[in-house]
C-alpha cells in the first residue's frame, strides 16, 4: 500500500534497546502510542502556543497545535503514499521539547544556559523520548524506533555544525546519521507544522481582536478565501464567514504541499527511504510561489500577533519567571522535588547541575510555573 520511498515498519532499524514486538500493532504505532501516553505529551495541554496558557480557553495550547499538525500529516502522508503512523508520531512529538511559555520561555532558557551548553527545544524533545520520560521497567525515555528518533531530531532538516549537547549526547551512543535529510514523513511533519500555525495563528489573531478580518483580506491567499466565500454565501454570519475562508486558507496550502511534493518525487524517483535521505535536497516543500504568499502572511503575524503590545507586555512577565527560577534552583538544587534528588547526587560539576535545572524548568507547565514562583519568590 506504500510508496516505494516510504518508511516500512517491517524494514526498521529497531530500537537502542531490543524488546519483542507487538502481535497486533507495527513499530510505528507502538511509537506513536507510547508519545500519547508520556508525560511531557500531557503536559503540552498547558504550555503555550502564542498566548500563555490562562490567557482563554479557545486559544490554541502546544498540545491542540500539535493534534493539529498530526491531522495535517496524517493526510499529506496518505495523498503520498507514506506510512501514517510514523508520520504521526513525529508530528505528535515534535513539541515535546518546549518550555513553558513557548518561543518566550525557551529564549529565556537558552540565554540562562549559555555558559552551560545553551537550550534547543527540538534537541530537548530527543532528550525527553530517550532519557526523562522514566516509566518502563528495562530502560530510561520512551525506546521510539531509530526512524522516529531520526524524524523527531532533523525533521527541519540535516543537523550540521556544533549539535546541542542534548542531541549530541544521546547521538554519541545511536548515531542518528545527522548530517542526511530525514525521511519524508519527517519532512511531512515539519511542513504539517508550518500549515497548521499559519492557519491557526490567523483563527487565534483574531479571536483576540489583534486584527480583524478586513485587515487580512489584504494578505496573499486569504484575501481569495474571504472573496469566494462571500461570493457563495453572500449574508452568511460573521463568525461562520470566519471559519469557511479559513479552512480555505488551510485547503490551499495542504494542496500545494502535496502537488509540489508529488512533482518533487516524481523528478527524483527515489527508490527507498534511504534514496530520500541522501537525495541532497527535501521532497516535501510548497511551490515557490506560495512559500512567497506564506512569508507575507508571517511578516504581518509577527508585527501584529507575536509583537502586539498586549504579547509583548506578557513576554516580559513570563520572561522574568524563567530568569529568577533559574538561578533560585541552580544555587539550591534540592528545592527540585524530590523524585530529581537521586540525579542530582550523580552531578559532578555545576555543568551537570544547570542541565538537570533545565531539564526541571523547561518540563513545567505555563501554570506550574506561575505557581512556583510565586511560592519561591513572590507575586
Amino acid at each position: 500500500m506504500y510508496a516505494p520511498y516510504a518508511s516500512d515498519p517491517a524494514r526498521a532499524k529497531g530500537r537502542r534497546f531490543p524488546e519483542e514486538e507487538s502481535s497486533f500493532r507495527s513499530c510505528f504505532q507502538r511509537d506513536r502510542d507510547r508519545i500519547i501516553h508520556a508525560s511531557a505529551f500531557r503536559r503540552l495541554k498547558h504550555k503555550t502556543q502564542v498566548f500563555v496558557e490562562h490567557e482563554g480557553d479557545y486559544f490554541r495550547t502546544r498540545l491542540t497545535h500539535s493534534i493539529e499538525v498530526a491531522q495535517v500529516a496524517r493526510t499529506i502522508a496518505g495523498a503520498l503514499g507514506l506510512n501514517q503512523e510514523i508520520t504521526e508520531a513525529i508530528a505528535l512529538a515534535h513539541d515535546l521539547g518546549h518550555t513553558p511559555f513557548g518561543h518566550t520561555g525557551e529564549d529565556a532558557l537558552h540565554a540562562l544556559m549559555a555558559p552551560y551548553g545553551g537550550f534547543d527545544h527540538n534537541a530537548q524533545a530527543v532528550r525527553i523520548v530517550t532519557s526523562l520520560e522514566r516509566h518502563y521497567a528495562d530502560f530510561d525515555g520512551l525506546n521510539l524506533t531509530w526512524e522516529t528518533l531520526e524524524g523527531i531530531a532533523k525533521h527541519n532538516g540535516p543537523v550540521t555544525g556544533a549539535l546541542p549537547y542534548a542531541l549530541a549526547d544521546y547521538n554519541a551512543v545511536h548515531d542518528l546519521e545527522l548530517h542526511t535529510h530525514a525521511s519524508a514523513e519527517a519532512q511531512v511533519a515539519a511542513l504539517a507544522d508550518d500549515v497548521a500555525y499559519n492557519n491557526h495563528d490567523l483563527h487565534d489573531g483574531l479571536r483576540a481582536g489583534l486584527f480583524t478580518e478586513e485587515e487580512i483580506c489584504h494578505l496573499p491567499i486569504v484575501g481569495e478565501a474571504f472573496a469566494e466565500v462571500d461570493r457563495i454565501y453572500p449574508d452568511l454570519e460573521h463568525i461562520r464567514r470566519r471559519h469557511e475562508a479559513l479552512r480555505r486558507v488551510f485547503g490551499v496550502m495542504v494542496g500545494d504541499v502535496i502537488d509540489t511534493s508529488r512533482q518533487n518525487l516524481a523528478e527524483v524517483d527515489p527508490q527507498s527511504v534511504e534514496e530520500v535521505r541522501v537525495c541532497g535536497r527535501p521532497m516535501v516543500q510548497f511551490s515557490a510561489a506560495l512559500w512567497q504568499d506564506l512569508k507575507q502572511i508571517r511578516a504581518f503575524l509577527f508585527s501584529r500577533m507575536y509583537r502586539a503590545p498586549s504579547v509583548v507586555e506578557m513576554r516580559k512577565k513570563v520572561t522574568l519567571v524563567v530568569e529568577e527560577l533559574f538561578p533560585l534552583f541552580l544555587k539550591d538544587p534540592m528545592l527540585l522535588p524530590e523524585r530529581w534528588h537521586p540525579d542530582l547526587e550523580h552531578c559532578q560539576d555545576e555543568t551537570a547541575i544547570a542541565r538537570k535545572v533545565s531539564d526541571y524548568i523547561s518540563g513545567m507547565t505555563d501554570r506550574y510555573a506561575l505557581q512556583q514562583h510565586a511560592r519561591l519568590v513572590g507575586e
